[in-house]
């Protein structure tokens, strides 16, 4: 919900297998706490020697990892800080990078990270059927398991959506940034940055109806609990209930994120948080190709038509999450860091998926799945950050370690179910499942790393960025009805390089090279483990910042290549070979504007080339992947009237171009408009909000040849947020 602009100033699974205390504690065990007391003391000892006299002492909040300014607000933010784990000016970062603010998202009534993302040059949320899950790509590359929460991977399942209400922003770094994040895909990652508690007091609740039945209740709360602000206590709160175009098709959830801030001196920050989610839904599987975008001898399918079994059951998933931030200035020029985050996904899943249609196409051919979800994963972050000066060339200096763990589980009993008369549709069949898991495999995932990266400025305008990593990690996987028990072990050293020149100032061309990695799991048929994933990007461009910050623009041009991937074995059926190569080339372009007539804009455009440059299947080589439009344009931007300052208009939309892949179709081109109005009252905000304004009937994604995924048609929502 909108904000106020006074207030918006101020803003900067059911289980399977039980749990045991040992395995919390061991988890917990892995919390790098001597490595935290050998780098203070290494860094106090720095401390006792004269500092340099031309270093100036930043401020601790201008490098705290969850720090919000009002630099997160507004259209055209010139800070991030992903590329670096510290605040960078996005001229002197020399990759892409974009930021999504809290008042963007506000003006777009954003209920989801897809919708969230929708403006951001190079990203493509795709739509694999309201799942349930954030799915998205990057650069044409799946990065659906590569969104981050302040800075930190979640764990292995990704089965609980983020709610983009709890965070203050979104950034994007785009391309291959395992230096920094480790395992991670080569397309780019997204980092949710939280809410966390702040000085000053805040407080808002809100309503939202909509489309669909949409109802939403939300709450963010920060209370200062002492004098000086630094001890605070903040609570998120967000419960929604919504069903969809689709018959029998809803979502329920139940989100509560408090935060505590702990006043512990002048030099120390730590912020202690925990989140609970509980989520409910009915799984929108899609529809056939054939009677939507193909013909269907029969005649023309209902892009509403539920081809799943609501009697077969639903989602239920359950996430908890706990941890703390903590930040010591052990001087002027050094501060020491950890990120600590412990959490849980358990749940059952239950959904009906299409399979081939039969050659009447009147028969959908349909099989069901019951999953249990049982995962837990500590992720741990430790750091120093020293700037310092040497030979007259200033470094920004990123050290740490990198350490995680976690366990996974995802069973499951496949199922056999009846077909469905697509033009007759019966529900209420009952499904045959096996008294037995069908697939029952347990593992233990863990990671070690260490990693620098270090921001050099010298000469006139002149910025490099340099990094290494060097990763391990071992898979443990227990197969309970083979009773096989494997170990993959894999290592991987990655490096980055960059180098930024502002030619005049708020000019800046770049250019870079950067490597991912990603452990791939499996055998090939001789029982060799896979090798992970790599990907490779050369990147270039140029960035411009006015004076003020009122006006961002880049230009990028990449190419991107994905090395190792698994393909059909053509010697040996149901094994895979890694001989596949996949490449991305393109052209971005995004511009933000917060101008001083009422106008603020973000905009961009995307050129996206991608290509199956090596596969078993000669059949696909030469084509593009799939899901990646060659063109898209996006816009929004808002309009505060002048004779009625307390009036906002909103207009945007965007046009995506034909989707050809593989499949035996092509997802036809689509221009979408959405629109808004708010009005900001004294201690209140009132907005209305049109997306899809023209009821347009597209396709915005597919999950395989079987299933196409209907876009969402014309809906609306009326929102009140209360300030007090």
């Amino acid at each position: 919900m909108p904000s106020s602009p006074s207030r918006a100033a101020l803003r900067s699974r059911a289980p399977v297998v039980s749990r045991t205390s040992a395995r919390t504690a061991g988890l917990f065990a892995l919390t790098p706490l001597a490595l935290c007391l050998a780098q203070s003391a290494f860094a106090q000892a720095a401390a006792d020697a004269p500092p340099n006299a031309t270093t100036t002492a930043p401020q601790l909040q201008e490098v705290r990892i969850n720090a919000s300014t009002e630099k997160d607000m507004g259209f055209a933010p010139v800070e991030a800080q992903t590329a670096g784990k510290a605040p960078m000016r996005r001229l002197e970062t020399p990759q892409s990078v974009s930021v999504v603010t809290r008042e963007q998202m506000e003006s777009r009534q954003i209920t989801n990270v897809q919708q969230a993302l929708q403006t951001v040059a190079g990203v493509s949320p795709v739509n694999f059927g309201r799942r349930g899950f954030d799915d998205l790509n990057i650069r044409g590359f799946r990065s659906t398991e590569s969104i981050l929460v302040d800075g930190l991977v979640q764990s292995p399942g990704m089965w609980a959506k983020l709610q983009p209400y709890g965070y203050e922003r979104f950034e994007v770094l785009k391309g291959s940034a395992s230096v920094l994040y480790g395992q991670v895909q080569p397309g780019g990652i997204v980092n949710a940055v939280s809410k966390r508690p702040r000085k000053e007091p805040l407080n808002e609740v809100g309503i939202e109806v909509g489309s669909f039945g949409q109802r939403t209740l939300q709450a963010d709360v920060n209370r200062p609990l002492s004098e000086s602000g630094k001890t605070a206590l903040r609570i998120n709160a967000q419960v929604t209930d919504a069903d969809d175009p689709t018959q029998f098709v809803y979502r329920k959830d139940r989100w509560f994120a408090p935060s505590l801030s702990i006043d512990l001196g002048a030099q120390t920050d730590l912020v202690l948080f925990a989140t609970y989610s509980r989520s409910e839904w009915m799984r929108q599987q899609g529809i056939t190709p054939y009677g939507t975008l193909l013909p269907n001898r029969n005649g023309t399918l209902s892009r509403t038509l539920f081809t799943g079994e609501p009697a077969f059951g639903v989602y239920d998933v359950e996430s908890t999450t706990i941890g703390y931030a903590l930040e010591h200035q052990v001087s002027p020029a050094m501060t020491f860091r950890q990120n600590v985050r412990y959490e849980t996904e358990k749940g059952t899943g239950n959904f009906v998926s299409n399979q081939a249609l039969q050659a009447n196409q009147r028969l959908q051919n349909r099989s069901a799945s019951r999953q249990y979800m049982d995962y837990d994963l500590l992720a741990t972050d430790t750091s120093l950050l020293t700037r310092f000066e040497a030979l007259g060339v200033k470094h920004q200096l990123v050290t740490g370690l990198d350490v995680r763990s976690g366990h996974s589980l995802l069973a499951s009993r496949s199922c056999s179910i009846a077909a469905l008369d697509l033009f007759a549709p019966a529900y209420g069949v009952q499904a045959n499942c096996p008294a037995n898991l069908t697939s029952d495999a347990p593992g233990k995932l863990t990671v070690g790393a260490l990693y620098a990266q270090d921001q050099i400025k010298f000469g006139r305008g002149w910025t490099a960025l340099v990094g290494l990593r060097r990763d391990w990690s071992t898979n443990d996987t227990d197969n309970r009805l083979t009773r096989v028990q494997t170990r993959q072990k894999d290592s991987a050293t990655t490096l980055s390089a960059g180098l930024v020149y502002e030619f005049q100032p708020g000019w800046a061309a770049y250019g870079s090279y950067g490597e991912s990695f990603l452990p791939t799991s499996g055998l090939a048929f001789n029982g060799t483990p896979f090798v992970p994933e790599t990907g490779k990007q050369w990147e270039a461009g140029l960035k411009y910042e006015a004076p003020g910050g009122q006006l961002t623009g880049a230009l990028a041009i990449f190419d991107l290549v994905r090395e190792n991937v698994t393909t059909a074995d053509p010697v040996n059926t149901g094994f895979s070979v890694q001989t596949g190569q996949q490449r991305a080339r393109g052209l971005e372009v995004e511009l933000g504007a917060d101008l001083k007539n009422g106008i603020k804009l973000t905009s961009a455009y995307t050129y996206t080339q991608t290509k199956v440059t090596r596969d078993n299947n000669a059949a696909i080589v030469g084509l593009p992947l799939n899901l990646t439009p060659r063109h898209t344009l996006t816009a929004w931007a808002t309009y505060k009237l002048p004779q009625y300052q307390r009036v906002t208009l909103g207009l945007g939309g965007r046009y995506v171009s034909e989707q050809v892949g593989s499949y035996p179709f092509t997802l036809p081109s689509y221009v979408v408009a959405d629109a808004s109005i708010s009005y900001g009252g004294p201690n209140y905000r009132l907005t209305a909000g049109v997306k899809n304004l023209f009821n347009k009937a597209y396709y915005d994604g597919a999950i395989n040849a079987n299933v196409v995924s209907p876009a969402l048609p014309r809906n609306f929502s009326l929102g009140l947020t209360y300030f007090f």
